[in-house]
């Protein structure tokens, strides 16, 4: 049968798609879902998997064939191969199909970065303060206050938009269970929108080489019910100075804790946090 080895090539890929799509899903690639956006992100790479896979076994299918069809036979060292023209057909195939689905693809993943980012209603504003090598949290208050900690407390099901500063170098903020990481860049402020959907405590890590401490920059986010986080907010003194002490006048700005126009105030008591 002249069009057997297709079929063949067709019946291998179908069945390497059928092992290999169920055992790329059940692998656990991803660690805990613990925010809404990391749903948006998990679902996303599992739609590239889906999308990979069988161009991989397509790729392979070919390779492995043409490696066992074709092969240089004894005797056929100085035997040129047979000419091969090309197909039109085929080409524009290949061409359209992949251009397709990356522009279905980028489409999707677009769409899930203006979810991930869109501003929230009744949204909660924490800025995070990076220095080396620590971060510092606070939360601003209706009162024109604001409570400074160095442990990050966020209610579930709260929106939050996080405001990143530096004050010396470029740090990175990531929290694993939250699939979401941005920079800290010294000079300017950075926005990160989460909104956490499972109670647990959490690290928060620096993911950015930013000198020789960096291995120990961590902190922690718990991450409680509204009623707890209420609670605990009432709870911590306000306008103390911030656990890893008072920023340099040259660094100075709106947000940072012990920072002129920061809302925390010089000379206050300070307490654990």
């Amino acid at each position: 049968m002249r069009n057997r080895p297709l079929v063949q090539m067709i019946v291998f890929g179908v069945i390497g798609c059928a092992i290999l799509i169920p055992l790329s899903l059940i692998v656990p690639w991803f660690p805990t879902e613990a925010s809404r956006q990391a749903g948006n992100i998990h679902t996303l790479y599992y739609v590239l998997l889906i999308a990979s896979v069988p161009i991989f076994v397509l790729v392979e299918t070919v390779v492995l064939y043409s490696v066992w069809k074709f092969r240089l036979r004894p005797g056929d060292g100085r035997v040129d191969g047979p000419p091969i023209h090309g197909n039109t057909r085929l080409e524009v195939v290949w061409t359209v199909l992949p251009a397709l689905l990356i522009i279905g693809l980028v489409s999707y993943a677009y769409t899930v970065l203006r979810s991930n980012e869109a501003k929230k209603p009744n949204q909660m504003t924490v800025n995070v303060t990076a220095r080396q090598f620590g971060f510092e949290f606070s939360y601003p208050q209706a009162n024109g206050k604001t409570v400074v900690a160095s442990a990050l407390y966020l209610p579930k099901d709260q929106p939050v938009v996080f405001r990143l500063r530096s004050l010396d170098v470029i740090h990175s903020f990531f929290v694993p269970e939250f699939s979401e990481k941005l920079d800290a860049v010294p000079g300017i402020t950075t926005t990160l929108r989460v909104t956490p959907t499972r109670d647990g405590t959490y690290p928060v890590e620096c993911t950015e080489l930013c000198g020789p401490g960096h291995a120990f920059m961590r902190s922690t986010v718990h991450v409680i019910s509204a009623s707890r986080f209420q609670s605990w907010l009432a709870a911590q003194p306000t306008n103390r100075p911030p656990p890893l002490g008072m920023p340099g006048p040259k660094t100075s700005q709106p947000g940072v804790p012990g920072s002129k126009g920061g809302g925390v105030t010089a000379g206050t008591s300070s307490g654990g946090s």
